[in-house]
């Protein structure tokens, strides 16, 4: 989930910030390269966290 997130929002976030231009692709995959080495070892930080928050709030 970490590798899809960061591959969508960095196209979008490139795109905002660039605009279109003949080198789009390849500014984007950089950019989901550095997003995504933040984002997955995060997920292991975060998920167990919102879990516990979720439940808490859910009451189960």
């Amino acid at each position: 989930m970490s590798g899809f997130m960061a591959f969508l929002m960095s196209g979008i976030l490139t795109f905002i910030n660039l605009g279109w231009f003949t080198e789009f692709f390849y500014a984007w995959f950089r950019a989901y390269a550095y997003a995504h080495a933040c984002a997955f070892p995060l997920v292991f930080i975060f998920a167990p966290l919102s879990r516990k928050l979720s439940f808490r709030l859910t009451g189960q």
